[in-house]
């Protein structure tokens, strides 16, 4: 067995994976997994910069990960970054401190790698299910970005689009440095716009609905399906591979856009990080499952995190 780490630093959380590959076919034993709201990305689409608030928490959260990678001897670690260091001035500010924590490169990755990454990770459990259909549309809802990637046993077609649920938010949902309490009607409607024409930048290489099966990915759709199952706190196991219709997509995605700061942060299963983020997300989903007509989503909790430890694994060969 090899021992590999895998890290997901994105625009809005900082993901670790530890796992044990099997030499030979490259599954994963689980050994830990967690994930911190770092906001990585605060600011970032007005400033083109990482503040330094933000790179501070990231690198906090880099100090305990490197902790938990020397407990567990691991062999081969890998350490993704994905749309808010890609997007910053600065960003070698925060390449050289991940160096200096954790004595790897992080790999600022482009959309196309980030898709795949995030297709591998997502399907792979999924080949042999016999009531899913083929092909499988993968959208990953990350903070400052969503990757779309179209395939059957491989990516047939990925593009990513820069709407997540933090830039969205801190787009068109704040006033004054605030996120509105709830958002004004015409804000709701900018953002929704937005996501529209992302959409359609998307279909230009993406064709959307050509697929089946569509599989939803990160914080916003499983936090979405925690709330449609009425979870008493967030449960992994309970949300991995659970589906969620539009309708109920839609009526969570109303309530949230118009609640109060202080409803949302009183769902049992939201995580705080995502109080102030988690309409714009909700939304995204329900914009591509209006878009791709999509009866359902199928929940997973394995993503781009379990992509880049499965390559890791493979590399190590």
């Amino acid at each position: 067995m090899t021992r590999v780490a895998a890290v997901d630093c994105g625009t809005n959380s900082i993901r670790l994976l530890v796992a044990d590959a099997h030499p030979d076919t490259g599954e994963l034993t689980e050994l830990d997994r967690r994930m911190t709201i770092v906001r990585l990305g605060q600011g970032v689409d007005r400033t083109g910069r990482l503040a330094p608030e933000a790179l501070e928490r990231t690198f906090a959260a880099c100090r305990e990960y490197a902790a938990v990678i020397e407990e567990h001897g691991v062999e081969r670690l890998r350490f993704v970054a994905t749309s808010a260091s890609r997007d910053a001035e600065n960003r070698e500010d925060f390449v050289r401190g991940v160096r200096d924590i954790l004595g790897v490169e992080p790999e600022v990755v482009t959309g196309d790698q980030e898709a795949e990454f995030s297709f591998t990770g997502a399907t792979r459990e999924l080949a042999g299910r016999r009531d899913l259909r083929r092909p499988f549309l993968v959208v990953d809802i990350g903070g400052g970005s969503t990757e779309f990637v179209v395939g059957d046993d491989h990516v047939r077609a990925a593009r990513s689009v820069d709407v997540g649920c933090v830039r969205m938010t801190e787009r068109h949902l704040m006033r004054d440095g605030v996120v509105s309490d709830p958002p004004a009607e015409e804000q709701i409607a900018a953002m929704r716009a937005d996501i529209e024409a992302a959409l359609d930048r998307a279909e230009e290489t993406v064709p959307l609905r050509e697929a089946r099966t569509l599989v939803g990915l990160a914080g916003s759709v499983t936090t979405v399906s925690a709330i449609a199952q009425d979870l008493p706190a967030y449960d992994s196991a309970a949300i991995h591979h659970s589906r969620v219709s539009r309708d109920r997509v839609r009526e969570i995605t109303d309530r949230l856009l118009h609640s109060t700061h202080a409803e949302r942060a009183a769902v049992p299963s939201m995580h705080p990080g995502r109080v102030d983020v988690i309409a714009a997300g909700a939304l995204v989903l329900l914009s591509i499952m209006e878009r791709v007509g999509a009866e359902e989503v199928v929940v997973s909790e394995h993503d781009i995190l379990d992509g880049i430890a499965f390559h890791a694994a493979a590399e190590a060969r």
